[in-house]
């Protein structure tokens, strides 16, 4: 015990002692090739024609358009008979002043979506794990689930423990339980000395509270572009090497190709069904839909764009996304919300927030035009979850 404990202790001080004292030379030898190489990669890749995603033999799930129903059928519910909603997410509870933003279903080009029915989905899951992975985009769908859930079986026993890493809501008589595992990078974050290191070859924690879920939906993206102060790590390890920083892109694939070995390796598809939802937009710049504009941003917006297309750039981490997917060796189901998300410029939650300060919800500069109302989109992307996982 005494020997393992003096090796363990030397490794990680010479782990933290080739930090501290190779990370200049390191990031000025070794990143400026690294990345020039990776850089050329994805000037390659980039060109590539995105994917569309056509997992049903009769019917292309993520190409169609918004229509408005006045139907009672929509919205699948109130956020009020919801508590689980967090107040990021809760637009209604904090002002939003219009609704007609719940009142519109998505219609693939050449076929119905499925009407969700939470019964059904409790009696096709009893007894197994359903965990979506990811970040706060991740959350927003595991909440929107149990959201949907929950109305449909009002009167079920359920058990919420909410929790960080892992929150689980169990539908004890159906013995389903739906679960978030907060990995916003889907690889590890260590924290070394007080530094945030970022390693690109390892999956959070190995994977291994991912391991028993019966269905795994994955995600990650944002936090991936975050700069200053909202940047995730103080340092990036990649091929036993430090850097301060790399091409986002670079980072993005070589993360997701550590995710995608994993499942590759780790999981038993004949057991498990996998999922990987695809990059969630953002509507920061008006002039993406509205041409001369006099809006800043998602603020103010209550109807989706109309159409099939949507005007602004395709995600650049979409094409790695798509990339990595198509080279797994069992590809995981692409849940692909990117471009009928990106038609949505209306469901933000903009200054309606709970996560801004009354103040702050004066100041549309300040709007969330990243994450979603509920109810709102990510209902959609749970009919479609449901569509995949049972027709």
């Amino acid at each position: 015990m005494t020997l393992l404990c003096s090796q363990n202790c030397f490794v990680v001080l010479a782990s933290f002692l080739s930090l501290l004292g190779l990370v200049s030379l390191q990031w000025q030898l070794a990143s400026c090739a690294l990345l020039l190489s990776m850089k050329h990669h994805h000037d390659h890749i980039h060109h590539h024609i995105p994917m569309v995603q056509t997992n049903q033999n009769t019917c292309s799930l993520f190409a169609g358009t918004w229509v408005r129903d006045e139907t009672e059928t929509y919205p699948l519910y109130q956020s009020s008979s919801c508590p689980i909603i967090d107040p990021e997410f809760n637009c209604q509870m904090y002002g939003r002043p219009d609704s007609g933003y719940l009142k519109y279903r998505w219609k693939p080009l050449d076929c119905e979506l499925p009407r969700f029915n939470g019964v059904e989905f409790l009696l096709n899951m009893k007894g197994k794990t359903v965990m979506f992975v990811g970040d706060s985009l991740g959350l927003n769908q595991w909440q929107s689930l149990i959201c949907m859930l929950s109305a449909a079986a009002p009167h079920a026993r359920t058990q919420l423990v909410r929790g960080d890493p892992l929150s689980v809501l169990r539908f004890s008589e159906y013995g389903v339980s739906i679960s978030f595992y907060r990995a916003p990078y889907l690889v590890e974050v260590d924290v070394v000395q007080g530094k945030r290191i970022l390693r690109l070859e390892k999956v959070d924690r190995d994977g291994d509270p991912w391991k028993g879920a019966d269905v795994l939906s994955f995600n990650t993206g944002h936090w991936w572009s975050h700069q200053g102060s909202l940047r995730g790590w103080d340092y990036v390890e990649l091929g036993g090497k430090y850097y301060p920083d790399m091409d986002r892109l670079a980072a993005l694939e070589r993360g997701m190709k550590t995710w995608a070995n994993w499942v590759d390796t780790n999981i038993d598809r004949s057991k498990t069904r996998v999922f990987f939802q695809s990059i969630s937009p953002t509507h920061y710049n008006p002039n993406e839909w509205n041409v001369g504009g006099t809006r800043k941003n998602c603020y103010g917006e209550t109807a989706p764009i109309s159409g099939t297309t949507y005007r602004g750039a395709y995600p650049e981490q979409m094409r790695v996304v798509d990339m990595v997917i198509r080279e797994m060796r069992n590809p995981a189901y692409l849940l692909d919300i990117t471009m009928l998300s990106a038609l949505r410029k209306d469901g933000h939650p903009s200054i309606y927030s709970g996560e801004l300060s009354p103040q702050k919800r004066a100041n549309p500069n300040r709007a969330d035009c990243s994450h979603w109302c509920l109810p709102g989109l990510p209902d959609t992307w749970n009919e479609l979850f449901y569509t995949a996982l049972f027709y």
